[in-house]
């Protein structure tokens, strides 16, 4: 009766084990708070994505990103940070060509991670200098987007079936995030995403729409004043 009893006992408290475990798991996800001039953006970095996850930790704590600037910004699309010319820049200088002198290899975390509103994605050259499609050391861009409609998703999804080679698909339920909270899915299978903004979008949501030169650069700047990884 005993021995029956401990195991009902342990049934009963499995869910709560396993919502604790999922909970930790979650938890020990390295987040970065963005200290901007807009407001705090955090973001939350991959585990499926190492190489970008760990460079990303490295440059925020040796202070790379303080006082850089969103230097291209489109709306309805995305903003897009990370060029250290762009500190203490002149006003109107054109920007987005700086970085450090390595670059990252591509990685796909397909299907899990891809370009809804709100993820964090390694900016990069084009394919015709960087066929490998290669990162960015530093720069990267959050994705705001528009919500897809259904005519427009049969042609999004057939692009990417296309582009891949039939190796990628988007599930029922990427279309559906896409439908419903929008993103920038002509990205999707060509860009590293690394991460999401768990807090703060509505910041985001703020500086896609800033008034822009022919650049696409903020009239006004908008900055990062401080870049720290949030210890739990």
């Amino acid at each position: 009766m005993t021995h029956l009893r401990l195991i009902l006992l342990t049934l009963l408290s499995l869910p709560g084990l396993l919502s604790l475990t999922a909970a930790e798991n979650k938890k020990k996800r390295p987040r970065v708070a963005l200290e901007t001039t807009a407001g705090t953006i955090i973001v939350t970095l991959f585990d499926e994505t190492p190489v970008h996850r760990d460079n990303f930790l490295k440059l925020v704590r040796e202070g790379y990103y303080d006082g850089l600037l969103f230097h291209r910004v489109i709306k309805d699309f995305m903003i897009q940070t990370g060029d250290p010319d762009s500190r203490n820049a002149a006003p109107g200088a054109q920007l987005g060509e700086g970085g450090p002198d390595y670059t990252l290899p591509l990685e796909l975390a397909w299907p899990f991670r891809y370009h809804y509103r709100g993820a964090v994605a390694a900016a990069r050259e084009g394919d015709d200098v960087n066929p490998q499609r290669c990162s960015s050391g530093s720069q990267f861009y959050i994705v705001w987007g528009k919500r897809i409609s259904a005519d427009a998703w049969t042609g999004f999804s057939n692009s990417l079936y296309d582009m891949s080679g039939g190796a990628l698909e988007y599930t029922p339920e990427m279309a559906a995030t896409y439908r419903s909270t929008g993103g920038t899915p002509h990205l999707d299978g060509q860009y590293t995403v690394f991460g999401e903004v768990t807090a703060g979008l509505k910041f985001v949501k703020h500086i896609q729409a800033v008034a822009t030169d022919r650049n696409d650069r903020p009239l006004e700047d908008v900055k990062i004043i401080r870049a720290r990884v949030m210890e739990d």
